[in-house]
């Protein structure tokens, strides 16, 4: 399941990371790393705002897409 379907305040492992490379490696960079957890904050307009690695980071729901759960 997409991390744009995660119900607010669960904390989830990530499974996958979809997306071209350059993608994929700009959300490696934020902390989303397969085998890490991730846990959706709130939801503002359809954009999350997301704890992965101890800290808040706001994405936009198309890069929450490619984040698989």
């Amino acid at each position: 399941m997409p991390l744009a379907m995660a119900q607010t305040g669960q904390e989830f492992p990530i499974r996958k990371i979809g997306g071209k490379e350059e993608t994929r490696r700009f959300l490696e960079n934020l902390g989303f790393v397969v085998g890490g957890f991730v846990t959706v904050v709130s939801e503002i307009n359809g954009d999350l705002i997301v704890k992965v690695k101890d800290s808040r980071v706001a994405i936009s729901r198309e890069m929450a897409n490619k984040i698989m759960i």
